[in-house]
């Protein structure tokens, strides 16, 4: 598992005073606001500071940083990811996990067949979709013009996650493949 946690990418500068606007990768702008020491990696190193100050603005967040104090400052930080400790993270309840975590995952079926890898998160609203790379997998009724399989995640579908072994054991429902 990650040491760090991904939290926004910094879309631009805001203003005059070193503010950026933050395009989150959780599930809220408002997280800004509960989390104070961070990482800001950019390609030439990573920078730690601190949140000064973070509001919502429609689906960004403006973010305060106390290392910058100016536009100049924070004028080459366009795309640069920030990252919180683990240990800083939302805690989870039993069957919650970080999407960071999940990536990565093999995808079994309950009778040990290999579909592939998690290769991302697709939040709906309703419930998430595992999305599964399935490049040389070897699961009958898979079509090797695809690539990758949607997983709902449901009971029905996934029927348990170990993240410390890094697999998935998934009951490929009809009409999935």
């Amino acid at each position: 598992m990650e040491q760090f946690l991904r939290i926004g990418v910094i879309t631009t500068s805001h203003g005059l005073n070193g503010e950026v606007k933050v395009f989150p990768t959780t599930e809220s702008p408002k997280r800004f606001r509960e989390v104070r020491r961070v990482l800001i990696k950019t390609p030439k190193g990573t920078i730690e500071t601190e949140i000064t100050a973070a509001r919502s603005f429609k689906n960004l967040a403006i973010v305060k940083f106390a290392a910058f104090d100016d536009v100049e400052q924070v004028k080459n930080l366009h795309n640069a990811e920030i990252y919180i400790y683990r240990e800083d993270g939302q805690k989870l309840e039993e069957g919650e996990y970080y999407i960071a975590d999940l990536i990565g995952c093999t995808v079994v079926t309950v009778d040990g067949e290999n579909i592939g890898v998690v290769k991302d998160v697709l939040q709906t609203g309703a419930n998430d979709v595992y999305v599964v790379d399935t490049t040389g997998a070897g699961v009958q009724g898979l079509s090797s013009k695809n690539s990758e399989l949607l997983l709902p995640v449901i009971p029905d579908c996934i029927r348990n996650v170990d993240i410390e072994k890094g697999v998935i054991t998934v009951f490929l429902m009809p009409g999935l493949v």
